[in-house]
This record gives structure tokens, sequence and C-alpha cells, in this order.
């Protein structure tokens, strides 16, 4: 049976070109053509002979995503249905503003978590996907966004399906291919991992010398709140979490984003604000106040826009960044927490 040839590292690439007495430099070319300028075909590979171009095809496969379908939304975003090479499908999105164009990503199939007003978690989780399958999804959105905004790409999220520190793994060699100059050569700085908050891997992404930023989908700084709405959370307290990302800050020395959504009857009270309030003057932090985006649980329904500005007004008060995310692409099921292979 074939192997992927990117599950190998460019010395394992050499190796098996020196191994069939063949120059190694050939390696380090076949290598810059998987990652650097994203192949998908030994016969693309123009610089290498036809014969060793044969030899490349006899041992190995490039298992390269294909976009099944896109759907485009009224304000820009695009959606990716995106197939794997196993016939599995996850999704990812195309997000542009006046300033930006931000590539959503998924790293799970599926989900391993049960936030209850997320779409994504209702389905069950397949498998983690491998670094290139994130990586080319980048590709593809990058792709996109020079034909239909004529820029690149200038951001990556890791918000698409999946909790992508339950794949931590592929999580870093993907930020690793992305970042590298034989990659992308894309800025860490640029690039946010998206978490519900898991204390241990919090601290294990710290240690990894890496720049990127971190994102916490809070929702509720009062436990029994957070725990109805995130089941899974009663694994994890607030205190944990919080004990996580000062470590986080004192490593990285980069500000923690809170994403919060406020609903109707759920966590629209004065109680709730002091809470975060609380919370986030403990951890140096920003706030993203999100617009809900309904997949249809009558339990889950946007508090009213007094909230919402009570909320921003009461953090600035107490000298918190806040911003006023609203949504990109809800017609198309391409919102925050919609993603659902509909």
């Amino acid at each position: 049976m074939k192997i992927d040839i990117r599950g190998l590292s460019e010395d394992q690439i050499i190796e098996f070109f020196e191994k069939k007495g063949l120059d190694s430099y050939r390696g380090r070319q076949v290598y810059e053509w998987i990652w650097r300028k994203s192949c998908y075909s030994f016969d693309d590979m123009t610089n290498i002979s036809k014969d060793l171009r044969d030899v490349l095809d006899n041992h190995f496969v490039i298992n390269h995503i294909q976009v099944d379908k896109i759907q485009k939304s009224f304000d820009g975003t695009i959606k990716n249905a995106v197939k794997l090479h196993d016939d599995n499908t996850v999704e990812s999105v195309l997000i542009p503003t006046d300033d930006r164009t931000t590539a959503c990503v998924s790293s799970q199939v599926g989900c391993s978590l049960d936030c209850r007003f997320c779409a994504t978690s209702k389905l069950k989780r397949i498998r983690n996907l491998n670094p290139d399958e994130i990586y080319d999804q980048v590709v593809t959105i990058n792709d996109q966004s020079l034909k239909y905004f004529n820029r690149p790409i200038s951001n990556i999220v890791y918000m698409g399906m999946g909790e992508p520190l339950m794949n931590y793994n592929n999580l870093i060699k993907s930020i690793e291919k992305i970042s590298s100059d034989k990659g992308l050569n894309m800025s860490q700085k640029r690039i946010v991992v998206s978490t519900s908050g898991i204390p241990k891997m919090i601290k294990k992404l710290a240690d990894e010398n890496l720049k990127v930023n971190l994102a916490l989908s809070l929702h509720s700084a009062i436990e029994e709140t957070r725990n109805k709405i995130m089941p899974f959370s009663k694994k994890f307290s607030l205190e944990e979490i919080k004990n996580s990302l000062i470590y986080w800050y004192s490593k990285t020395k980069r500000k923690i984003t809170f994403e919060y959504i406020v609903w109707k009857d759920i966590n629209d009270s004065i109680e709730h604000i002091n809470a975060l309030v609380n919370y986030c003057k403990s951890i140096p932090s920003k706030v993203n106040l999100i617009e809900y985006n309904s997949i249809g649980d009558q339990n889950f329904e946007s508090a009213n826009q007094n909230m919402i500005n009570l909320y921003k007004e009461l953090l600035e008060k107490n000298k918190i960044t806040v911003t006023v995310r609203r949504s990109r692409g809800k017609d198309i099921d391409a919102a925050c927490g919609q993603l659902a292979n509909k």
C-alpha cells in the first residue's frame, strides 16, 4: 500500500532518494513542491525527470483535499464543503472584511465536545485531521481570496469544526508547516487557536514557544451556567482554566481573547456581567461579544441589544477591551457554531 508522502519529513524524503542511489537534492526539490508550491501531483513536478516521477508514483500518493461544494453569502463569505481522501467531509470558511481576509479551518471530522449551542457538537467525532489536511484548507482559501478579492489571506483561525487542542500533535505540525519558510511562510502572530478550555493542553501549547494567539469560548464565568451550556466543562473548573490562562500569559505575554455569546434567560443578567468582569480582571484578556447564530434549538435565543450594550458598557468601565462581533455567512450556515455539513 502506498503511503502519503506528506507524512514524511524532508530528511525522510532525502533518505528515500539516497537509498535508491539517487541525488539527495532531489528530495529537497520534492519537499519544496509538496509544501511551498502545494503540488498535488507528481506529474506537475516539472524540474524532476519522468523516471524519477514514476519512482515517486510507485511508492507514494498525495492525499489532497477536494472542494466538493462552494456556497457564497451575500456578505462575501465563502463556505467550502471539503471532501477528504476517505470520503469524510469537513467545512472551511473564507471570511472577508474591508481590511483582511481570514481563513477559518477545521481540525476534526465532527467534534469531541458537547456544547449545546453549537451545530458541530451534534456530529459524532469520526477522526482527527492530518496536518496536510489542515494545510490544504488554508491553501484552498488563500487561492479563493486571490481569485475573488485579489489579495492573499491575512489571518488564520482554528475555529472550524472540532476542538483543536484535542488534535494537539497535528495542530502543532500544521502550524509549523503553515509558518515555515519551506511552507506558506505565514506569521504565527496572525494565527488564532480557539479552544473550549482544556487546561492541561493550554499549558502544553504555552510551552511550545510558538507565537500564535489563543481564544477561549467562555460564554459564562459562573460555573453552574457554563456546565449547563457546555456539559464537558464539568471536568474542568473555571479556576483550573483560569490558572492555565495565567500560565499561558506568563509564558507568551499574549492576551487571551474570550469568546462570549449573550443569550436570553441564560447569561443576560448583572450577575453574569459582574462574574465576567471579575474573571477578566484576573487574567490579561479582552472580550469578543459574539452574535448568536441559531441552530434551531429553542432553548437558545439571542439576548436583546440593550443587554449586549450593558455588557460592553460595564466591561469598558472596568478598562477591559471589548468588541461586538457581527456574524458573517449566516445565510449559508457558515457563521460561528453553524458548521454541520448540511
